[in-house]
């Protein structure tokens, strides 16, 4: 089996003003600068603020004021990428979604067309990403209970794409016979949670002394196990019968 390591610059800017570049691009109709390069940078200060703020205090709690002078942008400036703080937000949320869909469906071909391989790419692939991102990722979801309507449809319909993605790789090496599960939907929504954990519950690995790279070989690991994949095999060589 093929195990190619997941490199993110391949796929694009996952850096803080990458992403910032990347929203005001998408946003560029209603977002009034004229001097892209300084709007990137102001626009990775404010959105530095809002996570390290919204970590400590929660988004709610914490005003466009106070944002305005812990970021050093004035609220004329802070006005002037968007018109509320839910605007805000959803422009993150909105860069966490894309960014998420843009790296999974960029599995190169030498894994592609194996699902063991595949599999263990999305994982790497996932975790990978919100290592680069997290910040990003802790804050969508610790706040996620307190979005708006809009907001947590998109992170609903995020995350249901996430599990689709899997479960299609799943259902490949079901069909294939290399995976020996009967619901491959199933299993792709206990694999969500375990990639979650990585940066939801980051303290505990950290005074566990884990690294990325040693968390992704682990879950690798256990779901190979659970679906009746043995490390390391080739998916054509090693035909499984369903459970």
């Amino acid at each position: 089996m093929i195990d190619e390591q997941v490199e993110l610059t391949r796929i694009g800017d996952f850096s803080m003003n990458g992403l910032c570049s990347a929203i005001l691009e998408q946003h560029q109709s209603t977002i009034r600068t004229r001097k892209p390069h300084v709007a990137v940078a102001k626009l990775a200060k404010i959105v530095d603020t809002i996570l390290k703020l919204s970590n400590k205090q929660g988004f709610h709690a914490t005003s466009l004021r106070e944002i305005s002078i812990v970021s050093g942008v004035s609220m004329g400036g802070l006005y002037s990428y968007f018109d509320s703080k839910d605007t805000l937000l959803m422009m993150i949320l909105g860069q966490v979604s894309t960014s998420v869909t843009a790296v999974l469906e960029s599995a190169p071909a030498s894994v592609a067309g194996d699902p063991a391989a595949h599999l263990r790419w999305l994982i790497k692939a996932h975790v990978t990403l919100t290592e680069t991102m997290l910040p990003w990722f802790v804050f969508s979801f610790m706040e996620a209970k307190s979005f708006p309507p809009v907001g947590r449809k998109m992170a609903v319909k995020s995350e249901e794409w996430t599990e689709r993605v899997f479960s299609d790789v799943l259902s490949r090496g079901v069909d294939a016979g290399v995976f020996a599960i009967d619901r491959p939907e199933f299993t792709a929504s206990l694999i969500k949670p375990m990639l979650q954990d990585w940066y939801v519950k980051r303290s505990k690995w950290r005074r566990r002394s884990i690294s990325a790279p040693e968390y992704s070989e682990m879950v690798c690991a256990f779901i190979e196990a659970a679906i009746g994949v043995r490390p390391g095999s080739r998916a054509e060589e090693t035909p499984r019968p369903q459970a």
